[in-house]
């Protein structure tokens, strides 16, 4: 940009400054809806429980395809890559 368009939008600064911060709330919060450790640590908890006990296999299925599920749609969000 240059200086005479910077000095005609100055006024917009604030409307711009607004915008680029609620960019960076929206992709703080999709980065951590999307983000595939707290799934992975919640299946490796499942999987002791199931090892220790604490759960019957029939619980353990229907929980352990609700996580892959999950898993299945943040790999699909990310265009398949795994971070």
């Amino acid at each position: 940009m240059g200086l005479l368009t910077q000095i005609a939008t100055l006024p917009l600064a604030p409307v711009r400054g607004v915008a680029w911060v609620v960019e960076r709330l929206v992709q703080a919060a999709e980065d951590e809806c999307y983000d595939p450790r707290p799934v992975e640590r919640e299946l490796a908890e499942l999987e002791q429980a199931l090892l220790t006990g604490q759960i019957d296999e029939e619980t353990f299925d229907r929980r352990e395809d609700e996580l892959l599920d999950r898993l299945a749609e943040i790999r699909a969000h990310r265009g398949g890559t795994l971070t």
